[in-house]
């Protein structure tokens, strides 16, 4: 039996702007409270178990009676290995080059926790991997992009909605997921646990 919402609040635990943008898509009211937790990957830890974990300890960490937190965690893979976001621009050049003319995995850990009132917590998590292949990237582009600044703070040093959407030749999966937030896979771990994420919507809301 699904919870009703209409007490509760939704919290995005991510200060991401394309996770609000894709939430915003879906017309969802909702606040943005980003969760500081140690981000640090564990030894000999796959990158599907990295992005689970950091995905729930964010959840965790703000979960609060009246609330139903979404959390995600977004890392791109080239042969088993994760690329974070650039350091500085030349980081962003290697990995960029490194990306160009190949196939790479996008990773994305979702978890998602509701307390109604003062209802024990209802957890779903979930990973969501959408493959990427990349154009064949001219240095002279790469440059050209990395003025724009982009980069900065994108894993893989890209965004599929950017300028940097030129360099992706094909995407096989989910195209939200790229984005940074699975939207179908978020959906399917509310209804999990018995939340309706639509019923958050703007135009479901009391007046």
């Amino acid at each position: 039996m699904e919870y009703e919402v209409d007490q509760m609040r939704l919290v995005l635990a991510s200060a991401s702007p394309r996770r609000r943008e894709l939430l915003r898509g879906l017309d969802l009211v909702f606040s943005v409270c980003p969760a500081d937790i140690d981000e640090t990957p564990r030894d000999s830890e796959a990158p599907a178990q990295y992005v689970k974990r950091l995905a729930e300890e964010k959840a965790g960490a703000l979960a609060a009676a009246g609330t139903t937190v979404i959390a995600a965690d977004t890392v791109v893979v080239i042969d088993s290995q994760i690329l974070g976001k650039p350091n500085d621009r030349e980081h962003a050049v290697a990995t960029l080059s490194a990306l160009a003319n190949r196939t790479h995995e996008v990773y994305t850990g979702v978890a998602v926790v509701a307390m109604p009132n003062n209802a024990e917590r209802r957890w779903a998590s979930g990973i969501e991997i959408t493959r990427v292949t990349m154009a064949e990237v001219p240095p002279e582009r790469i440059d050209a992009f990395l003025e724009v600044g982009e980069y900065a703070d994108k894993a893989g040093s890209y965004a599929l909605l950017g300028s940097s959407s030129i360099f992706a030749d094909h995407v096989e999966g989910s195209v939200s997921n790229v984005v940074g937030l699975p939207l179908p896979l978020t959906d399917r771990l509310c209804a999990q646990i018995d939340i309706d994420l639509l019923a958050f919507r703007e135009s479901r809301r009391p007046t």
